[in-house]
């Protein structure tokens, strides 16, 4: 008697199909896992600016933890461990006034506190506040209405109450810092996440390069220059 159809051995698949296959397999997860760690978990961000230093320096590379304020709409979302804002956090946000720009700073009164800046002092709900990351390098005291709009409520700002839903930003670099002080309060909306360690820091080039081919020329000096410019004592140092 003839053998049933779809008896016997089944066909082989090639081995170098299946190597090629599972290579696929785990680089789509690999992508799609990247791209879930992006949105939900962790980011880096690098320093553009002086506004936080001392703290953070111009060429530190940043983790920015953003798993505290991921959706919580999202399926997973009440499944996620949520983080509130507090005080003395340096976190990445979105700029009031420039939604697609991200910034960096240390937030310093929460929704609904009062706050008040006296001679270059801080003080939140009526208390000075103990800052050791604050720098003045400027030792004038500015005041009066009639300041250029760039310093005016840089040292002297009258007393408010931040709503319900934003907070107060400000760089540790006082006296160099474009915040909240211009700005006004952030909404709570746009933080992206928290900044948890430098995990680089590089010398910013002497010169700078612009022009044709910038982009590639600055990539290249980067490489030529990493062990001289890496600044190897910042290294995987905390922000606080």
């Amino acid at each position: 008697m003839a053998p049933a159809a779809g008896d016997g051995p089944a066909p082989r698949v090639p081995r170098h199909r299946t190597t090629l296959r599972e290579y696929v397999e785990a680089a789509l997860v690999a992508v799609v896992f990247a791209f879930f760690a992006k949105a939900f978990l962790v980011e880096t961000y690098q320093i553009p600016s002086g506004s936080m230093e001392e703290s953070l320096l111009v060429g530190d590379h940043v983790v920015v933890d953003k798993l505290g304020w991921a959706p919580r709409g999202l399926p997973w979302g009440p499944l996620l461990p949520a983080r509130g804002l507090r005080r003395g956090d340096v976190v990445v946000f979105r700029g009031p006034e420039e939604p697609g720009r991200d910034f960096i700073k240390r937030a310093v009164a929460l929704p609904g506190e009062t706050l008040e800046i006296r001679g270059k002092r801080l003080f939140v709900d009526g208390a000075a506040q103990e800052e050791p990351w604050a720098v003045h390098r400027d030792p004038a005291v500015l005041s009066g209405e009639d300041l250029p709009a760039s310093v005016r409520g840089r040292d002297e700002l009258p007393l408010r109450t931040l709503p319900p839903d934003a907070f107060f930003a400000l760089g540790d670099n006082r006296d160099e810092s474009r915040d909240s002080r211009a700005w006004g309060p952030v909404p709570l909306g746009h933080v992206r996440g928290r900044a948890l360690f430098v995990y680089w820091s590089v010398r910013p080039s002497p010169e700078s390069i612009v022009g044709r081919n910038a982009g590639l020329r600055r990539l290249l000096d980067g490489a030529i220059h990493f062990f001289s410019r890496t600044r190897w004592e910042r290294t995987f140092r905390a922000v606080d």
